[in-house]
């Protein structure tokens, strides 16, 4: 596939990596000179300085005959502008813009091929906001990821005594939650993965990923903890986009959310934006404030402002000062691994949970959905099984007949609604939504491969 990827920010490089690696011939355009300098030097692509917007640098780029261009520039004028002219010009068949305004947002009727023709909006905002109210949603996940529009979810989360499985054999969960669909799909020891069977046992600290059907997410997460129930109180930092949107999600979900702003003119602003939100002039890592706002009985802090040393800094704080749990955006992928865990509960990447929305659009074979685990190391996808036994290398088959590269697991099927927890014998049929685990990002062409239709197939 060929690809012009424009903007070679956090995203955007992060993207012409992977896409790169996976075979693709990309184009990778910047204003900026310093952020392409040496990356021919160590990736398979080409870089181009210019205006992401501008007809010349598009068609230099490979415009004529480009499959995707993915407009992922620091202004959503840029990026439309982009996506109109590869349009206009090329007639390029995929169009993918980030998109952060939410007056642009607000208004999908314009993005069309008859105004401004995108074919796929990304707003990392809504990505991020939607990524928070899961955690929330679910105290005690480290990560939340939904399939199938939402019947499956997939849960990562450490194990600690007390939860009814810890110390035993994974068979064991079937005997204790006979009706509950789910299966681990990977096990984290020391950082190392482990691949589950039936006779695996669960130790103290492991770091457990299990696909079930959403009803039944609760149940499974009793069985590896003690579950918290989910907290009132939320105390957010930052009025920024993210902001709020997640305090104005917040509030249709009847939480008691305090919004904490150092800027005085935007935090005027947001309150009268706001119906049921405190807004707290401030900073939130003034000691004194978050005593006095009683952080102690907060059953969630979360800081999403711009700058990754003020996120940690107040969430560590707020740690300190009694706060249950923790959430900072961090941007930086190595601050994310120095924090994690250690001074707070959950870094937030920015950057990871996007490449997994625009992965989804660009992937080989029908993928639905990507998600990216452990800060990127491993990757769930949910892709759809089309043809025949005759043209397909897995439909019509069990899935211990399917040759998948070492470390893939396949956790659940969606079929007709119904969601079906995989095993040995679990036959995989035509039009399947099959939740695969990988372990190593490495093997996901050759996962894609896998179902991919034989030419003959129409």
């Amino acid at each position: 596939m060929k690809i012009i990827i424009l903007g070679a920010g956090q995203v955007g490089l992060s993207m012409a990596e992977i896409l790169s690696r996976e075979n693709n011939d990309v184009t990778l355009v910047d204003i900026d000179p310093g952020r392409l300098e040496g990356l021919q030097d160590h990736l398979d692509l080409r870089v181009i300085e210019g205006s992401a917007s501008h007809p010349d640098v598009l068609e230099q780029a490979g415009g004529h005959d480009a499959d995707l261009v993915l407009a992922v520039t620091n202004q959503d004028e840029v990026n439309m502008a982009a996506c109109q002219i590869a349009y206009s010009l090329f007639r390029t068949p995929t169009k993918i813009a980030r998109i952060r305004s939410t007056s642009y947002l607000s208004h999908p009727e314009i993005f069309c091929d008859k105004a401004i023709p995108i074919d796929v909006l990304i707003s990392p905002e809504e990505i991020i906001t939607q990524q928070v109210l899961r955690l929330i949603e679910y105290p005690g996940a480290l990560q939340v990821v939904d399939f199938a529009g939402g019947r499956i979810q997939l849960i990562g989360l450490r194990a600690y005594f007390g939860g009814p499985l810890v110390g035993h054999q994974l068979g064991e969960l079937r005997n204790h939650l006979p009706t509950a669909k789910t299966r681990v799909a990977a096990i984290y020891r020391q950082n190392q993965a482990i691949i589950p069977h039936g006779d695996t046992v669960i130790e103290p600290d492991d770091e457990v990923f299990f696909v079930a059907a959403h009803d039944d997410i609760r149940e499974v997460m009793s069985e590896l903890r003690l579950v918290e129930k989910p907290g009132n109180r939320i105390m957010l930092a930052g009025a920024g986009n993210i902001g709020l949107r997640l305090a104005q999600a917040l509030e249709q979900s009847h939480y008691q959310v305090k919004l904490i702003e150092s800027n005085r003119r935007r935090a005027r602003q947001v309150a009268e934006l706001l119906d049921e939100t405190t807004v707290l002039h401030g900073n939130a890592a003034d000691e004194e404030l978050m005593t006095q706002e009683n952080i102690e009985n907060a059953e969630a802090f979360c800081s999403i402002t711009n700058e990754d040393e003020a996120n940690i800094l107040s969430a560590m704080l707020a740690k300190r000062l009694g706060a249950r749990r923790t959430m900072a955006l961090v941007n930086r992928s190595a601050y994310v691994d120095l924090v994690e865990t250690r001074m707070l509960d959950i870094a937030i990447s920015p950057k990871i949970a996007t490449v997994g929305i625009l992965l989804a659009h660009i992937r080989r074979a029908d993928t639905v959905a990507v998600h990216s685990l452990r800060r990127g190391a491993a990757e769930v996808i949910e892709i759809i099984a089309h043809g025949e036994p005759s043209s397909s290398r897995v439909v019509g088959q069990r899935i211990d007949q399917i040759q998948f590269p070492p470390g893939t697991t396949i956790s659940a099927i969606l079929r007709n609604e119904e969601v079906i927890t995989a095993r040995k014998d679990t036959v995989i049929e035509p039009e399947d939504h099959v939740i695969v685990f990988v372990i190593d990002k490495q093997h996901i062409p050759d996962v894609e491969k896998l179902f991919q239709v034989s030419v003959t197939y129409v």
